[in-house]
Formats: structure tokens, sequence, C-alpha cells
């Protein structure tokens, strides 16, 4: 005969083998049968109920599991000075033809499109910060005169910012001034040219600017000058499309590390290890199992991922400023999903292709919402889809314009939007699909995820 040794699993003591194997007497055979048996059922329970341990759980290579998703955005490339001076042209055109004195912002998303002034390169406080654009006219030109307000104690710093412009100035006030009468000073504004604001920027700034400028119309900047930045240049949706394909990739990857019993907030610690991976910033997820997917934004738990679950994972980052956005809900492979939580998922999916061939340029928004929302009434379902299509994306997660019903916005070339139909029911489960799209020079929309297959296939291809 063979050896006829007993198999043991490999998670079992090492000190208990040896006492099996060196038993002589039939007392210590008993001792030693005894252990066997209790090492064989510890090592069958842990490859159940602890994944991670034995041989019946998924095995984990050795090298990084994310290495892959690096080479996907390693090429992009920031948004060059050249278009910054572009954007400054542009606005001061139109501030022109608008016959308005300036245009101002705040460090944000606005200021960081026309001036590249982050709000994670300059926090803002009470003390502003100002960015300042006139449109100055020479020989019957227009060109933009860029001016930044500053605090005195801050000049330095300020003038380390990396804001494009040609000639740009430095006005700076002291502690005990006025900062909106320096500022407006410098602008010489004219009586009956109207000043413009980011629409983002806080109330005492604009009250503080009115104040300066008395019999000077302060409003919040008119389509004109907002569409500028809704309406993204090539540059902006290469970046977007890289983000975005990246972050599905970063799904994909980690639906491959997933096991039954694995819980929620595990799996948001893997989504951030390979956004991360990818080169994202700014990155957040979100992680749903079964029915804790019924509430939209839910807030993950350690929930365990029973058989029966679906798995919600909504996620993003920002990759030179532009932000990613993308749902997947999906399954394991070996789960037993109930067949009316396959049909919600096929329901779902259905509403997104709907809506994304709806949408071309110079439709109304409202009319793209409203073809989803009708494949879901007609399916019975209208009451579980609670919120908007979408939204814009950039330079924010979610800008204008939106998709959503009452919204008289018209499609432009240029314009990225999120598609994101949902079926929310409490207790039950909840399913969404989400890919951003833009809008090409044909007026069509392409998924900005289409290089890496565009919208889910099915509840186990995500």
């Amino acid at each position: 005969m063979g050896n006829t040794e007993p198999l043991i699993p490999a998670s079992s003591n090492h000190h208990a083998l040896k006492a099996v194997a060196n038993a002589q007497s039939p007392r210590s055979s008993k001792l030693g049968y005894f252990f066997f048996v209790l090492i064989t059922i510890v090592g069958f329970l842990s490859t159940r109920l602890f994944p991670f341990f034995g041989t019946t759980s998924p095995t984990f290579p050795l090298n990084n599991p994310w290495q892959e998703l690096a080479a996907h955005c390693e090429a992009a490339q920031p948004i060059p000075a050249s278009e910054f001076l572009q954007r400054q042209h542009q606005l001061a055109l139109a501030l022109h033809e608008l016959n308005a004195s300036a245009y101002i912002a705040e460090p944000g998303a606005n200021a960081l499109f026309f001036g590249n002034i982050s709000d994670a390169s300059w926090h803002l406080s009470e003390r502003p910060l100002l960015l300042m654009v006139s449109p100055l006219v020479r020989d019957g030109e227009v060109s933009a005169q860029i001016t930044i307000l500053t605090p005195y104690f801050e000049e330095t710093r300020a003038k380390l910012l990396s804001v494009p412009g040609i000639d740009i100035t430095y006005v700076a006030w002291q502690e005990d001034e006025d900062p909106y009468a320096i500022g407006v000073n410098a602008l010489l504004i004219s009586s009956g040219r109207p000043i413009y604001v980011d629409d983002m920027i806080r109330h005492f700034i604009v009250d503080g600017v009115a104040n300066a400028a008395p019999g000077v119309q302060v409003l919040s900047a008119p389509l004109e000058i907002t569409s500028l930045r809704e309406r993204k240049s090539h540059a902006e949706i290469a970046l977007l499309k890289c983000a975005n394909e990246v972050t599905v990739l970063a799904i994909r990857a980690v639906q491959a590390q997933l096991y039954i019993g694995i819980r929620e907030s595990q799996v948001m610690e893997m989504v951030d290890d390979a956004l991360a991976a990818a080169g994202l910033t700014e990155r957040w997820a979100l992680v749903l199992f079964g029915e804790n997917a019924a509430l939209p934004h839910g807030t993950g738990t350690d929930r365990l991922l029973g058989t029966s679950d679906l798995i919600l994972i909504d996620a993003g980052g920002v990759l030179f400023g532009y932000h990613s956005d993308v749902t997947r809900t999906f399954q394991l492979e070996g789960s037993q999903i109930p067949e009316d939580h396959y049909e919600l998922w096929w329901d779902v999916h259905a509403a997104q292709t709907a809506a994304q061939r709806t949408a071309k340029a110079g439709i109304i928004t409202a009319e793209v919402d409203k073809a989803a929302r009708a494949e879901l009434n007609g399916r019975g379902l209208g009451p579980y889809f609670t919120h908007r299509l979408g939204h814009g994306i950039g330079l924010e997660d979610h800008e204008a314009p939106y998709l959503r019903g009452g919204s008289d916005a018209v499609i432009q070339t240029g314009h990225v939007f999120s598609n994101e139909p949902g079926v929310y029911i409490e207790g039950k489960a909840g399913i969404r699909l989400e890919d951003c799209f833009y809008i090409d020079g044909d007026g069509q929309p392409v998924y900005l995820t289409a290089g890496v297959g565009g919208q889910a296939v099915d509840p186990l291809h995500p």
C-alpha cells in the first residue's frame, strides 16, 4: 500500500501535526486521533467562515492586484497654459459683448478654470483672495486683463500660484483697509457696466464688492459666461475619459478580489486602494450590499456580503482637476441572485440605454430624463426612480447643466453628463448604473467609458 498518512489541511497547527505523527501508544494514538479530528474541523470551518484562511478562498496574487491600473492614465497631461490663455480671451470677449466691467471669482472651480486657482491651492478664509478678469480694448482688439487681489502679508505666497496670463497685476490690501475698495479701484469700474461674479462665490464677498462700487450692479454670471466652462474642450474630454475609464477598470479589478463574507467597509478600502494606484486624487467610494443599496446615498456599513446580494459600487476621483463618477451594480460568480432582482437590473439597464439614445445636441435636457423615466414607468417602476437622471461633470463632480425634469437647458456639443437611472425598493434591493457621456462634434452622445467597453454588459460583467 502507499502512504496512509491522513491529509491535513494546510492551515493546521504544526505542533498538533507533530503530536499526531509521533503517537505510539494506544492512549497517545487516541489523543493523536482527537487532535487530527479537531484540526480537520477547524480547517474546514476556516475555509467557510473566514475565506481568507485556507485553500478554498480566492488566491490573492503576491504582486499588487492594482498594478496594471497605474499605466492607464500615466500619459495624461494637465491642461496647458495656452488653453488657459484661450479661456481668458473668450471670457474677455464675452464681458466686452455684455458691456461688463469685470468677472470676479474666488478660489474654486471657476477660478481654476480661468486662472488655475483651486480651493486646494488656496484655501478659503475670511480674508479674500480674488481672481478678477477685465476686458481690455487696445486698437480694436480685446484682451484679458488679469488682476489678483490678495492680502498684503500673503502677497509673496499669492505670486507663487501658477496663474497663466500676460502682465498679471497683483493688488494687495492691508489688514486695516477695505479689500473690496482696493479691488474695485484697481479695476477702473465704469458706472452702468455690471460686475459679474462666480455663481458659487460667498455672499459676504458679493456684499463687499457691491458696497465698494455704489451704482454698479453685481450679478451672477449669465449663460454667455457660464457656458464657457460647461462646454468641454478636447483636452478636458481626454482627461475626463481617462479618469472615468480607469474608475471602471478599478471597479472590475475590485470585483475580481471579492468573496462571499467580505464586508462593505473592506470593499470601500479596496476601491480606494485601486483608485489610488490608478493615480486619482480626491477619491471617494460608496459600497452597498443587497437591500442597503435601496438608499441611493447610503453611508455603507460592516454588513457581510451574502450569496443572494448584488453589490453596488459608486466611485470616483480626480485627474488633473477633472472628475470621474461611475456606478456599477453587479454580482459575484457563484452568487444566487433572486430572479426578480435580475429583472430589476435589466430594467435599469434599459432606462440607461433609452436615455443615451435620446441625448443629442439641440435636445432639452428634461427630455433625456423623461426618456429614462418613461422606460421605468412602463415597467411599473416609476415610483422607485427617485432622483434626477444625471448631472454635468468636469472640474466639479456635480455641475450644471443637469438632466432633470423641469429643466429647459439645451444640450450642446462639448456638454458632459452622467447617465444614472436607478430603482430603489426599500427593504428589498437597489440598482443603479452610471456612465458619463459627452456630446461629440456631430452632436451625438459618446460614453466616456467607451474605450473600456462603455455601459455594463450584464450583472456579472460590470
